[in-house]
């Protein structure tokens, strides 16, 4: 994730930083989000593991993803 904020040495490539303010933002409950390229369910996967930071749950404990 870090990737949106400064260039990785390992790409000569790259037009961020790609968010305004220096730093990637938590979920709301100060986890980091999880971040996958390619992903499985599109070009990339974006998703917060809710409050308890596990795969599964319920209610604030639920997964929130960006395929659904």
């Amino acid at each position: 994730m870090s990737a949106l904020v400064s260039k990785p040495a390992s790409l000569d490539s790259w037009n961020g930083p790609y968010l305004k303010k220096k730093v990637v933002p938590r979920d709301p409950w100060g986890n980091e989000y999880h971040y996958k390229s390619p992903g499985d369910n599109g070009e990339y996967d974006l998703y917060s593991l809710g409050a308890d930071n596990q795969p599964g749950g319920e209610k604030n404990n639920r997964d929130i993803n960006s395929w659904e």
